[in-house]
């Protein structure tokens, strides 16, 4: 007996539809009465709706259903179809090709945006005023940013370094604004960090009471190297 596996049949379009499916389409190639295609078609149409009731009140549900009755068919199947019927070179467009940047980041623990965003304000003619308070709020972002990579506070002569470099020296600095920037090296903890130092700071509480009470109560009472005895 000739056993009929799925991997000696044809690769299905729509795996989702299943094979009963694009069986009944092969069979709609096969009708010759343009009219009887065409009302059989409208039949697979609502059988491949209640596949899925869920998408009914979706917008161009119905539109999707007729693409993918001519997918199904290799777009060999001529039925009068109420929306445009869509063609093989349509569903198959090369996307574009997407060009990715192949530029190496100096300072990695500043970001790309910082570097970029230094060069544009040597290459725009903006007011000194504006450069100045933008440099400010950079210098501020990149000390904080050196906190994080470096776990230690940076120093405000690598900043300036750093900032001449990626300027090519084409920024003046202000370095006495600079110099009385401040930043909040203090970083916040997760939630869930700060759980468990609450959690530990209050066992090792917790602890020492329990160790106090424990030496309070080990004690003897004694004057003179004798015991105490309670008076009558």
């Amino acid at each position: 007996m000739r056993k009929n596996y799925n991997n000696s049949r044809r690769k299905l379009f729509l795996p989702e539809y299943g094979r009963h499916i694009h069986e009944m389409v092969d069979t709609l190639l096969e009708i010759e009465d343009r009219k009887e295609r065409n009302r059989q078609a409208r039949a697979v149409i609502a059988v491949m709706g209640n596949l899925f009731p869920m998408l009914r009140d979706t917008a161009d549900f119905a539109h999707k259903l007729w693409d993918h009755l001519f997918i199904m068919s290799d777009f060999r199947l001529d039925v009068d179809s109420p929306y445009p019927r869509p063609s093989r070179e349509e569903l198959t467009v090369t996307p574009r090709r997407m060009s990715y940047s192949q530029g190496r980041i100096t300072y990695k623990h500043y970001g790309k945006y910082v570097e970029r965003m230094i060069r544009s304000l040597s290459d725009t003619e903006a007011s000194p005023e504006g450069v100045s308070q933008t440099i400010d709020n950079l210098a501020r972002y990149m000390r904080t940013k050196s906190y994080e990579y470096n776990q230690e506070h940076p120093n405000n002569e690598v900043i300036l370094k750093d900032i001449r470099r990626m300027s090519n020296g084409e920024i003046e600095i202000n370095e006495e604004a600079i110099n009385n920037l401040r930043s909040n090296y203090r970083q916040d903890l997760p939630a869930r960090q700060q759980k468990g130092r609450q959690q530990n700071g209050g066992a090792q509480k917790n602890h020492a009471q329990q160790k106090n009470r424990n030496g309070f109560q080990q004690r003897s009472f004694q004057k003179n190297n004798r015991p105490h005895t309670p008076t009558k």
